[in-house]
């Protein structure tokens, strides 16, 4: 159970770093970053942010 709610934590954080950093580059005009769209990575990020909601969301249906 603990370990949910810290993947949890870790992926949502994960994920609003990598929107972040593709939001920046994308601003900045710069579509690629290394090998990597900056579209693949906004999407990427709001995977991780999707599995941290879902892990959270878990963690107060196993206390019951």
């Amino acid at each position: 159970m603990d370990t949910l709610l810290k993947l949890g934590w870790a992926a949502g954080a994960g994920g609003v770093l990598l929107c972040l950093l593709s939001v920046a580059f994308r601003l900045a005009g710069m579509y690629w970053i290394g090998s990597f769209q900056s579209g693949t990575l906004l999407q990427a990020g709001t995977a991780a942010m999707v599995l941290g909601c879902f892990c959270q969301l878990v963690v107060p249906h196993q206390r019951r």
